[in-house]
């Protein structure tokens, strides 16, 4: 894969003494949590402490357990750990991770590759040579998808950094069949269409998490790579990397979706959240001990 220029490793991350892991995990409903997605089905007096790791309009949105804050945290001092996700580099900005800030995060499903919070502009600019070149413009899909939906079920439609397109739909109302009609008229244009929770996204085929992982791997001279997520966006990832984890919940778990490297794990709801970071740890060192934490 032809690459942009490289940057200098981050200061101690690719000693020669010993091997660099880098560690590329979705956010939500992989490590951060609405209250929607938390799934506390144990007794109340038995519920693990939570920590609020996003607040928008003044509210608290997502969250982590407090373990799961303290083994992110451990994590981010001991390997490359990269933030992988499809929000915006907006909404990326109102979470805040425990532990030291990434030097890298990517963002808008690999549009935007951030380098201590900026955006790389050479990866910006590859990204957009590769989109020209090989899908229909995003114009083009977007009014194809405001001409076939239906006000009747369609809540919102959204353009992400101008990279791709989204509906937020009532799903109860949603025609069977419609998603799939909608993916025949997109792939021979270069595009993918997925539904996730009550949200369709139309995105082109180039755009993807596991492109900027390999990048950022590059970079950093990882010779390993781990990936977590849950979602029908995150399969590139999670097969581009030498190991990966998927929750028990997400579209993943509910399409039996599988690899033979990646582990499908039985937690479900925040509690895999901290279950991926102890398998993760893991992989990478001896497993710590969070004495009193639940």
């Amino acid at each position: 894969m032809n690459v942009s220029p490289g940057v200098e490793p981050a200061a101690g991350v690719n000693s020669p003494d010993r091997a660099t892991t880098l560690v590329a995990s979705d956010l939500d409903r992989t490590l951060i949590y609405s209250t929607g997605a938390l799934q506390l089905t144990m007794p109340d007096a038995l519920a693990p402490r939570l920590l609020c790791v996003e607040v928008y309009g003044s509210k608290p949105l997502s969250y982590m357990t407090e373990t799961a804050a303290g083994l992110l945290d451990r994590l981010a001092r001991t390997t490359v750990f990269v933030p992988t996700t499809t929000r915006t580099r907006e909404q990326y900005g109102r979470v805040r991770l425990p532990g030291p800030a990434p030097r890298f995060a990517i963002c808008a499903n690999g549009g935007h590759l951030l380098v201590d919070g900026v955006s790389d502009p050479a990866w910006q600019a590859l990204v957009a040579g590769r989109l020209a070149d090989e899908c229909a413009s995003l114009a083009e899909v977007r009014a194809h998808l405001l001409a076939v939906s239906d006000p009747a079920w369609l809540l919102k439609e959204r353009v992400a950094e101008d990279l791709f397109a989204y509906l937020v739909v009532d799903r109860t109302l949603l025609p069977e069949g419609w998603v799939q009609a909608l993916a025949e008229w997109a792939g021979p244009r270069g595009w993918t269409v997925s539904l996730q929770g009550r949200k369709i996204y139309a995105v082109p085929r180039p755009l993807t998490k596991s492109a900027a992982m390999r990048e950022v791997a590059r970079r950093t001279g990882a010779e390993l790579t781990l990936a977590a997520g849950d979602s029908l966006l995150d399969a590139d990832l999670l097969l581009a990397a030498d190991h990966g984890w998927r929750p028990g919940h997400g579209e993943l778990a509910d399409s039996g979706w599988g690899a033979p490297h990646v582990e499908n794990l039985p937690q479900a709801g925040v509690a895999a959240g901290e279950e991926i970071l102890r398998r993760v740890l893991a992989t990478t060192g001896p497993r710590p001990a969070l004495d009193g934490a639940g």
